[in-house]
């Protein structure tokens, strides 16, 4: 082989390495565009909190992510269930399709089950004729170390000794009152506004149908305006904070990364 044909060689087989490298890039890609693609349809999904409808729990300017396949498998981007593995319980966080406008989102917290009776009186609620307890807390004020929380005084030790000892701030804390309540084998904290007057709710929950509510419960719309929510527009349970932009004062709250959703 001669001097020529050699330099000629060298040539193909660059270019046929630059080629191999290429074509090895894009099936990397496309790799991880198909693994993105699975992992939103079928497994997790990110969200953002627009409004104040579960505030004290999330907060404007949360991000969340939503676990898709604790409920089943169902068809990306449509109702249709593949498969269930287990339908939503009293007191947990999920993300449905609104039933009034299927476009949009909705997060609420599931109070009543398929043939549960639920009464919503003022602040009070009653499943199945029993009342749901809840127990008031006192804010102190502003953490002095900590201008993104609330100082609590806890009435009383959670599950594994833990307390609620904060919450973030924001500024119209001083209109409410705030509580710790008890749905099902989830504490958590809610807030009633005691100007606002909304009318009594007292319906049983139809089958296929939840019961949903928002932990501001003055300034949610939910079940006790339009009605329940169709099992088929679960999209899933909310996990954890992954980012929270403070809606209020700017910046970040980096405290409630990572937080659990309860």
């Amino acid at each position: 082989m001669n001097q020529k044909e050699m330099v000629s060689m060298g040539k193909i087989n660059s270019e046929s390495n630059e080629k191999s490298k290429f074509r090895e890039y894009i099936e990397a890609f496309l790799t991880a565009v198909l693994v993105a693609f699975v992992l939103r349809a079928f497994v997790v999904e990110a969200f953002k909190i627009p409004s104040k409808s579960m505030v004290p729990t999330l907060m404007v300017g949360d991000h969340i992510f939503v676990n898709k396949f604790i409920y089943g498998l169902r068809v990306p981007f449509s109702k249709k269930w593949l498969t269930h593995f287990k339908t939503p319980q009293r007191g947990e966080v999920i993300v449905f399709i609104y039933p009034l406008n299927e476009k949009l989102d909705f997060i609420k917290r599931v109070v009543g089950l398929p043939g549960d009776s639920i009464k919503v009186s003022g602040d009070d609620v009653y499943i199945n004729g029993e009342k749901v307890s809840y127990q008031p807390i006192t804010v102190v004020g502003q953490n002095p170390k900590d201008k993104r929380e609330l100082l609590l005084q806890p009435p009383a030790e959670l599950k594994n000794g833990e307390e609620y000892k904060e919450m973030p701030y924001f500024p119209e804390y001083g209109d409410y009152s705030f509580f710790i309540e008890k749905l099902g084998n989830t504490a958590h904290l809610k807030q009633e506004a005691g100007f606002q007057i909304r009318e009594g709710v007292d319906v049983k929950v139809p089958e296929g149908k939840l019961f949903v509510m928002g932990d501001n419960r003055d300034n949610s719309s939910d079940s006790r305006e339009w009605g329940f929510v169709p099992l088929e527009n679960v999209k899933g349970k909310a996990m954890f904070i992954w980012l929270s932009l403070d809606h209020d004062q700017g910046g970040v709250r980096w405290d409630r990364f990572g937080k659990w959703i309860e």
